[in-house]
């Protein structure tokens, strides 16, 4: 566990904080560990019915927390950041995104695999995987060419541009937007009826709408093979030394 993810229950809602602002909330392999734990837990349990990812402070996350994912993961069996991709995909019960300001990377990829998303009128999605000489991940070059479009999807994938809520909002990709002060009391009390709901039906209503699962399961898997490549590349390590140093990659 870390003392970067916050997880508490109350009135069967389960609350998974990322509290890192001093980061904009960076995810790092140990946040990944903790957020993974807290959505199995959740799933297979009985105190909670709905579950609510949101950020602290501006960020809803930056995405990943390249340093700490350049030295890689410790320990035996999958990384931390696949079991969470695998916890999030797989989950029978109702997951639901408040995203309170702007959401990279995987940040918006996790996104597709909510099944209430709702944002700031503040909040950015952008996945600019390419810019850091990576590939997409958690199945959103499958999923995300499906819910607006190839041709957006590839305008945020190839050049990382940043869509404002409206737009994301326009695109389906969230279901409503709030005034940046209401979004948490206004996914509060989405959370709070959905936990008052009759549990069987929302389950069984996620299994008929997300029943893709062994299709969706082999495209992480591929995507995670190139992702994994891809933190060894020239690409990945020229787009990082560029950032730190604030200049314009140069590539061979």
């Amino acid at each position: 566990m870390t003392e970067h993810v916050r997880i508490s229950t109350t009135d069967r809602v389960t609350h998974v904080v990322l509290a890192r602002p001093e980061k904009k909330n960076a995810i790092t392999q140990a946040m990944y560990g903790s957020m993974a734990q807290a959505i199995r837990e959740y799933s297979a349990g009985n105190d909670a019915r709905a579950l609510v990812i949101t950020g602290e402070g501006d960020y809803f996350t930056s995405g990943n927390d390249l340093q700490d994912f350049a030295r890689g993961a410790d320990g035996d069996g999958p990384p931390p950041v696949v079991q969470f991709l695998n916890a999030i995909a797989s989950c029978e019960k109702p997951l639901i995104a408040a995203v309170n300001g702007p959401a990279i990377g995987v940040g918006l990829t996790m996104l597709l695999h909510c099944d209430l998303v709702y944002a700031a009128r503040g909040a950015t999605l952008s996945a600019p995987f390419v810019k850091l000489g990576l590939v997409p991940e958690a199945a959103s070059s499958l999923l995300l060419p499906e819910a607006v479009g190839q041709a957006v999807a590839n305008d945020i994938f190839m050049t990382g541009r940043a869509l404002s809520a409206d737009e994301a909002l326009q695109f389906g990709l969230v279901a409503r937007v709030f005034d940046d002060t209401e979004l948490a009391d206004g996914v509060g009390e989405i959370a709070l009826h959905v936990a008052n709901s009759a549990p069987n039906a929302l389950r069984l209503t996620k299994s008929l709408v997300r029943h893709r699962g062994a299709e969706i399961a082999a495209q992480m898997e591929r995507e995670g093979k190139l992702f994994s490549d891809q933190l060894g590349s020239p690409d990945f390590a020229e787009s990082v030394a560029a950032m730190m140093q604030k200049r314009a990659p140069v590539y061979p």
